[in-house]
């Protein structure tokens, strides 16, 4: 997932994907931990996904509270 495609969410939506991915993390890492994923790879691209969204709500919460 893109950084602009991250800014384009609302907060609510923000939140809920970030579930989805730490979800879908966890997943995959139980699956690679039982048998070697076909592409390993998969696993990083989550994390750093997890990472945007984790930034972009961070921004979010500053800008707040600068207000």
């Amino acid at each position: 997932m893109k950084q602009e495609v991250i800014r384009e969410l609302s907060t609510a939506d923000l939140l809920e994907r970030l579930d989805e991915e730490r979800k879908q993390l966890i997943r995959l890492k139980l699956n690679h931990a039982v048998s070697p994923l076909e592409n390993p790879n998969k696993i990083g691209a989550y994390r750093k996904t997890i990472a945007r969204l984790m930034t972009e709500l961070r921004k979010r919460q500053l800008e707040e509270n600068k207000q």
